[in-house]
């Protein structure tokens, strides 16, 4: 749907979610509605984004179920492509008509961890996704008049989206929209948490625990890098099932009381690396049991704040083992973007298999539900 302009206003379908938390199941409850806003023009070092595909991560539900709170109302999506159509005041690096996938978490480029070289935990990006605003702090999206906040920057299950540069990454137009939109959440996430947070080595042996859309790339990052054994470990059988398609060497089910031992005996004392993405602390502390000594334990998974995971602390000391966070998978996404878009195009990271369908907006209360029974991987909206 076009989006229709007057003045400097912009009036275009977004989802919005006004109260959380939502009771389940969601298309009975229908937390989420597709309403007409209105969207004020880019300000100084923004852009007016058509977006063309957006997909549906547990991010999202746990805004929805009350995991991550966010102020409300707030127009919802945060992993998505599109097209540049308007151009903000000193974006110069950018022309309308370019394709562009969006980032989560801007970056200002100046406080700390930017400049060491860690975008993804760029403080001024942090506070302004918190507080439901653009990086520069402005609020540009409108209901009947009255201010309605940005989901992480992005705000992406809508027709039209106004976003700052340092949301965006330039992408060449050869990339399907539905494919494109996947690099800017679970390909950077989980892709990353394995190649750039964990440095796993060609060799070694990993083990993925959840297998979502994260997890499952997650799978392809530890197969592109030359793990030589991948344990893929979740509660579903079809999930498992996919694993061994996209490369796993062994699948277990954690709840199978021989699942550690064999873990442990197949890799001789536990794995090289494991990443947890399911986001619950029963998986994270599977995750750190099957490490073996010296190891690295990964976590990526974003779990209710108010979880507390027990670990035994000596361990930490006389196995000298390593516990790591991981958020965006530690990626720089105007470097990694691209890379493993081109590992995309070569059939090196098969993203397209995490695509479980395609629909409108219309119909995301229902798919809000299938992902909460982990019946889908990524289901992609084409507004």
């Amino acid at each position: 749907m076009a989006a229709v302009t007057s003045g400097s206003t912009t009036r275009t379908r977004a989802t919005v979610l006004r109260n959380a938390p939502a009771t389940r199941p969601y298309a009975q409850s229908r937390p989420l509605s597709v309403e007409e806003i209105e969207l004020d023009a880019p300000g100084p070092g923004e852009v007016l984004v058509a977006i063309k595909a957006a997909g549906l991560c547990h991010s999202d539900l746990s805004v929805i179920n009350g995991d991550r709170p966010r102020p409300l109302p707030m127009a919802l999506g945060h992993e998505a492509a599109g097209i540049v159509e308007e151009l903000g005041e000193g974006v110069r690096d950018l022309e309308v008509g370019d394709h562009v996938v969006m980032v989560f978490m801007p970056s200002c480029g100046h406080c700390v961890p930017c400049a060491e070289g860690r975008p993804a935990l760029c403080e001024p990006g942090a506070a302004a996704n918190g507080a439901g605003t653009l990086l520069g702090g402005a609020i540009r999206l409108r209901s009947h008049g009255q201010p309605m906040f940005h989901h992480v920057g992005v705000s992406a299950f809508a027709g039209h989206a106004v976003v700052s540069r340092a949301s965006l990454v330039r992408i060449d137009k050869d990339i399907a929209f539905e494919h494109a939109a996947l690099f800017g959440c679970a390909v950077l996430t989980g892709v990353g948490a394995v190649v750039n947070t964990s440095g796993l080595k060609a060799g070694q042996s990993v083990a993925i625990v959840g297998l979502g859309g994260v997890g499952l790339a997650a799978l392809l990052g530890a197969r592109a890098a030359g793990a030589s054994i991948i344990v893929a470990a979740d509660l579903m059988p079809e999930k498992l099932a996919l694993a061994r398609e996209l490369g796993a060497t062994h699948t277990v089910d954690p709840r199978d009381e021989a699942a550690m031992e064999h873990i442990r005996t197949t890799t001789r004392g536990g794995v090289d690396v494991a990443v947890e993405l399911a986001g619950s602390v029963p998986a994270l502390e599977f995750a750190y049991r099957i490490t073996r000594r010296g190891g690295t334990t990964v976590t990526g998974g974003l779990a209710n704040p108010a979880s507390r995971v027990s670990i035994q602390q000596v361990s930490l000391v006389a196995e000298e083992r390593t516990l790591k966070g991981s958020y965006i998978g530690s990626c720089i996404p105007s470097r990694d973007i691209p890379r493993y878009i081109e590992m995309f195009r070569r059939g090196i990271l098969p993203v397209d298999r995490l695509m479980s369908g395609t629909g409108p907006l219309e119909a995301i209360n229902e798919a809000l539900d299938e992902l909460e029974a982990g019946r889908v991987i990524r289901y992609v909206f084409v507004p």
